[in-house]
């Protein structure tokens, strides 16, 4: 029989009583969240058009554990007025809102743009913005003086991406739009573009071929993240390349600096898993630090029946939150009502794309 001293005695206590705290703080968590964990864990939204004044949206989103982040656009709704209503509400809650500031194409190719263009940024730098917000316009309205579309990477942006570049300021970037849109309406993927372009037959490039094309959008997109290698970059919408997470792919990878929104393009992701849903889940798995949930909902000053309101916004976060979350099998509406099994991301992606990607916008983390 082995004898122990009384200090060998006192370290094997020692030694028995830490494998038992190691134990307890090692006991596993659920690998993966259910659909009752919907409200529980923190999750932010960061497309979320909040424009009005009017905060019972923000409250109620606070109330399902959901942050905002609100990009002001180049168009419709002057950029003024939006620059005060989201300077606004971020002074009134800063921790659950944040905006992108834009700025106007009205005074492109005239002299002192870019010098313009840049104090404007100042602005909605010093307004609180947690970044700059350039639209689609470049690139598929925008002309320049002899009539030849203005894509993001023409020189006379240089000045401007230079400066976001030098100042780590943030570019929140919606450049082209879903490959469906240079295709005709019965050959479309999904039914919401379909929808979309009957309704909006401007920005219908199968009807305007002699428009830049869809690799036109996508080159120069490109051209200029090689230009500008340091500017912090999200692709709203996916950057446009919603209909195949491998060409997504080939850009992370080309591009370390490049992120991702999934803002109206989750149905996308669950057309490609109706055929490959393994590829989709390890792209998403992948490339967990580059993607960010958004959604592209929108709250206006004429939305007043906040009950309704309130509830749609639950019911279109909670069933992306579930398809991302779960293995459930859910009906797409907007893929002809076909059966879509859930890709259950493992609870640490979860929580990047959901809540820690999008912390540095509040000044919680770091870019």
């Amino acid at each position: 029989m082995i004898k122990y001293s009384k200090e060998q005695d006192f370290w094997r206590l020692i030694i028995c009583f830490a494998c038992v705290i190691l134990l307890f703080s090692c006991e596993d968590k659920p690998r993966y969240y259910t659909a009752a964990d919907f409200s529980k864990v923190s999750k932010t939204d960061i497309h979320f058009h909040y424009n009005t004044a009017d905060i019972r949206c923000l409250k109620y989103a606070d109330s399902l554990n959901f942050k905002l982040i609100s990009p002001n656009v180049d168009t419709e709704m002057p950029i003024d007025e939006q620059l005060k209503i989201t300077t606004l509400i971020k002074r009134q809650d800063p921790e659950n809102f944040a905006f992108f500031g834009t700025f106007s194409m009205d005074s492109f190719g005239k002299p002192g743009f870019a010098d313009s263009t840049i104090a404007r940024i100042d602005k909605c730098m010093k307004a609180g913005a947690c970044g700059i917000k350039i639209w689609k316009n470049i690139g598929m309205v925008l002309k320049d003086s002899v009539g030849h579309f203005v894509m993001v990477d023409d020189q006379k942006f240089k000045p401007i991406f230079n400066y976001l570049e030098q100042n780590n300021i943030p570019l929140l970037a919606h450049l082209g739009e879903p490959k469906n849109c240079w295709l005709p309406v019965d050959e479309m993927t999904v039914d919401n573009d379909r929808r979309y372009y009957k309704n909006h037959s401007q920005y219908h490039m199968f009807l305007h071929p002699d428009e830049p094309s869809y690799e036109d959008q996508i080159n120069a997109r490109d051209n200029l993240l090689k230009n500008h290698p340091k500017l912090i970059f999200i692709g709203a919408h996916l950057a446009s390349l919603e209909w195949n997470v491998d060409e997504l792919g080939k850009r992370f990878d080309q591009f370390p600096n490049m992120k991702v929104d999934l803002a109206a393009r989750i149905v996308h992701l669950q057309y490609q898993s109706l055929t490959n849903r393994e590829r989709v889940r390890n792209f998403l798995i992948k490339y967990q630090d580059r993607i960010l949930y958004g959604s592209d909902m929108s709250i206006n000053e004429h939305d007043n029946n906040y009950s309704m309101i309130n509830a749609g916004l639950r019911s279109i976060w909670f069933d992306h939150w579930a398809y991302l979350a779960t293995d459930s099998m859910f009906i797409v509406k907007d893929l002809g009502d076909q059966k879509v099994k859930g890709l259950q991301l493992p609870r640490e992606v979860m929580d990047k794309i959901f809540c820690r990607n999008a912390e540095w916008f509040f000044g919680n983390g770091k870019q």
